[in-house]
This record gives structure tokens, sequence and C-alpha cells, in this order.
């Protein structure tokens, strides 16, 4: 026992850390995670927000072919019956913008209807890097309390 103490003594000063150094090295590692997790944070919400606009352009593109769609629905409609009245018979254009518009209509609402379920389930909060400052909040909160 003897032998321990005096190794222990026998330390100069330089090999042994004062406590405010050793705090203030804490402190700088501290700020260097905190500075590691906001740019992973930084990231993650570029990432997120990048796909959110992705689906959201997606689903206004979905939305304008479903107009698009609408509208030649209508010229069709008023062309097929514009071919009951008295006027020469268009019904062969009629027919033609019908299919067109119900191409345009149907593929228009199934993509908007994809891309906003899609856009609904995803969030834009960075889970795994809040899950991340979470556990160092609750680590630093541990060993403070020490």
């Amino acid at each position: 026992m003897a032998e321990t103490e005096r190794s222990v003594t026998t330390k100069s000063p330089t090999e042994l850390e004062s406590l405010p150094a050793l705090f203030g090295r804490l402190g700088d590692d501290v700020l260097k995670l905190m500075d590691t997790k906001i740019s992973l944070l930084r990231i993650e919400l570029r990432e997120e927000i990048t796909n959110y606009v992705r689906g959201l352009i997606l689903t206004i593109f979905g939305a304008s072919l479903a107009l698009i769609g609408l509208a030649l629905l209508g010229v069709a409609a008023a062309l097929y019956i514009s071919g009951f009245m008295s006027a020469p018979p268009p019904n062969h254009y009629a027919l033609g913008f019908l299919a067109i518009g119900l191409f345009f209509g149907l593929a228009g609402a199934l993509l908007s209807l994809m891309m906003k379920g899609r856009l609904a389930v995803r969030e834009l909060m960075p889970d795994r890097s809040l899950e991340e400052l979470r556990k160092d909040k609750r680590w630093l909160k541990h060993e403070i309390n020490r």
C-alpha cells in the first residue's frame, strides 16, 4: 500500500491535471459534440426538406394534370352535347377529347393522391438527430449529477 501512495505522490505537477483543466477539456469536448450534432441535424433537415419539396412538386404536377383532364372533359362534354343540336355532328372530336381528358384526369388524380399520401406520412422533424440530442442531454445530466 505504501508503494502505491508513493507512486501517486511522486508524479510531477505536469502529469497530474488540475480540476479546472479537466472541466475546461470537458467543456471543449461537449462543445465539439454539440457542434457535430448540430451539423448532423442540419444535414438531416436539408435531406427531409429536399424530399418534402420533391413530393410537393410531384403533387402539384399531378394536380395540374388532373386540372387539364377536367378541362378537356368539359370541352368533350360541350362538343358531345352540341352534337345533339341542329349543328353538324362533331361526335368524333368529342370522343377524342373525352378519351384524352379521362386519361389525363385519372393519371393526375392518381399521382396527386399517391404523393399526398406519402407526404402525409412523412414528418419534417429529423427524428434521428433529435433522439441523439436527447440521449446526449440525459448522459450529460447523469454525468453532472454524479
